[in-house]
């Protein structure tokens, strides 16, 4: 894409960011003869994860302590 001028961001500053949050696309806004570019953040492979409120959370070495003899039945 040509880059823009600020007057032009100002006029369409919410159709411009929602071009580039849905389809990615990066733009260029021209100030003082310097370019500035807006962009989306990529999503990583943390924001991926899901969480499980179900996981024991704490020192694994606390696990390896507990006796289990009362619940184990042959």
């Amino acid at each position: 894409m040509e880059p823009i001028k600020p007057s032009h961001l100002r006029a369409d500053l919410y159709r411009i960011l929602d071009r580039v949050l849905d389809r990615g696309e990066a733009i260029e806004i021209i100030r003082r003869g310097r370019r500035i570019r807006l962009v989306a953040e990529a999503p990583t492979r943390l924001d991926a994860l899901k969480p499980h409120p179900e996981a024991i959370q704490g020192n694994p070495e606390d696990i390896v302590s507990i006796d289990w003899s009362d619940e184990w039945q042959p």
